[in-house]
């Protein structure tokens, strides 16, 4: 709770009365609105351990995500047209050829759906299905995926139902040489994205160590207002970034618009905070986490309980518990989302992993074991019902 009333505080009280007055940088509301939006691109560039100017501050996940993917697409035909992908190089493309993208079956809506409409345009994409032993997309399936036109790879780096931690250090040190090898051929260069949205707050986010060259950050998922970030490693010198938004030239022009001073200041602090309690965190909710398992198997016996994202080899978020109810009177994947009561998206969930399964629910964590009783009172109830 002190985590949340400190950024309900922070972005309330101290801020949105105090520098919504202006947002312009010439009298001293709006210098003071400028310094806050500043401090907050440090905060979160250490979060993710990039540069101030790696940030770019957007709407959300979902347009941080939408971007990357125009991004990609308009420098795949900037490369065509120009026939060339970098500064010096004179690479001969073959025009109309069709752009290619990457990702995997388990992505958020916001990634998926682009790209499924990208489809109806009669360009290509590949959604890589995941391991249905480790949880994980396997690296060796996503370059057995690449093509001579695929222009971008994006795959999440935590799964939001099963929590598993996908490996994308190693598949970009992969796509690194894969594309030294395809500049000296002529083929456009790929880029690497991740979603980090289920991962910040649970875990240390180093966009140096992923090796990315963008990754998507969420305020809400770390209780930060409703709003989100992009970073992108040296944009528009290193690696290319084509605004969606034509205007005012906020945000260096990547994402015009007047800047939301009240929300980016929540993001920082909330970033600021991550920063400083990040191990503190993730100690609190994986103790929280094992112990709601714990007492489910007591409740319900291990006979009748399948921990779904326990997969070998494969870490998976400290926050996230995916588990079946076996039951003859059950019904295959009737499921409960202890927070939104909606179905699931991920084909994983109703792979091999749970297929003797009958119900399924998955819940985040709650604050406390005091809060996971009830939790698991209320869960062992809505399958005693329907055994």
């Amino acid at each position: 709770m002190q985590f949340q009333e400190t950024i309900l505080s922070f972005f309330y009280c101290k801020y949105v009365i105090k520098t919504t007055r202006s947002t312009v940088y010439i009298d001293p509301t709006g210098r003071k609105a400028k310094e806050i939006i500043n401090e907050a691109r440090e905060s979160l560039a250490q979060m993710v351990v990039g540069r101030p100017q790696d940030i770019i501050f957007t709407s959300g996940g979902t347009e941080a995500n939408n971007l990357v993917i125009h991004t990609a697409l308009r420098h795949f035909r900037e490369s065509q047209v120009l026939g060339q992908d970098g500064p010096g190089e004179d690479h001969k493309r073959a025009a109309g050829t069709t752009p290619h993208f990457i990702t995997s079956n388990v992505e958020h809506d916001s990634v998926r759906l682009p790209l499924e409409h990208l489809v109806k345009e009669h360009l290509a994409a590949t959604f890589v299905p995941v391991s249905k032993i480790t949880g994980q997309v396997e690296v060796d399936d996503v370059i057995a995926a690449i093509c001579p036109t695929t222009c971008l790879v994006s795959i999440m780096l935590a799964n939001n139902e099963t929590g598993v931690i996908m490996p994308i250090s190693e598949l970009s040190q992969r796509i690194q040489i894969l594309n030294q090898n395809r500049m000296a051929s002529g083929l456009p260069r790929i880029l690497m994205h991740t979603d980090a949205a289920q991962m910040i707050g649970k875990g240390r986010v180093d966009g140096q160590d992923l090796g990315v060259d963008y990754l998507t950050i969420v305020g809400h998922k770390f209780y930060a207002p409703r709003i989100g970030a992009l970073y992108v490693r040296g944009p528009g010198v290193t690696t290319p970034l084509h605004p969606m938004l034509f205007g005012g030239g906020q945000e260096r022009n990547f994402r015009p618009g007047t800047e939301n001073t009240p929300m980016i200041a929540g993001l920082g602090k909330a970033a600021e905070l991550v920063n400083k309690n990040c191990e503190e965190y993730e100690a609190h909710m994986r103790e929280v986490r094992d112990y709601l398992e714990e007492r489910l198997e007591a409740s319900f016996g291990k006979h009748r309980l399948h921990l779904n994202s326990q997969f070998p080899g494969a870490k998976r978020l400290c926050n996230t518990c995916n588990f079946s109810v076996w039951g003859p009177g059950l019904q295959g994947c009737q499921k409960t989302c202890t927070s939104t009561r909606l179905n699931h998206h991920s084909p994983l969930i109703c792979g091999e992993a749970c297929q003797a399964c009958q119900g399924q629910a998955w819940t985040s964590y709650p604050e406390s074991r005091e809060e996971n009783d009830p939790a698991k009172t209320l869960l062992r109830g809505c399958a005693e019902r329907v055994v």
